[in-house]
């Protein structure tokens, strides 16, 4: 699970699970969400350090594109099924619903 469950944190989360088969490069995830750049690499990176994402560089010849290389990113299986339940636990938690997700020190 990633350490912080921001709202940008949510709102990239949400832009992947729109369509979680879609690989997404940083711009395209910026655009989606509205989100800066500053805001969004640091979560793409973190998302992909616990898992939630993979990453690979784009195989294309940078002269002939006329651009670099992008990176591109999408859900993994784990990442995929943890963003659905954790977005979940968070609109049950928002709308009072009791959680199944534990909370630290005790009870569901």
């Amino acid at each position: 699970m990633p350490q912080r469950l921001t709202r940008p944190t949510r709102r990239v989360l949400e832009a992947f699970l729109d369509e979680p088969r879609r690989e997404w490069y940083g711009l395209e995830l910026i655009d989606a969400t509205k989100l800066s750049s500053g805001t969004t690499y640091p979560i793409l990176h973190r998302l992909e350090s616990d898992g939630w994402l993979q990453s690979t560089v784009e195989n294309i010849d940078p002269t002939a594109e006329g651009r670099p290389a992008r990176r591109l990113y999408q859900l993994t299986g784990v990442g995929e099924t943890a963003a659905r339940q954790t977005l979940a636990a968070r609109k049950d938690t928002r709308r009072g619903t009791r959680s199944l997700v534990p909370r630290a020190g005790g009870a569901a």
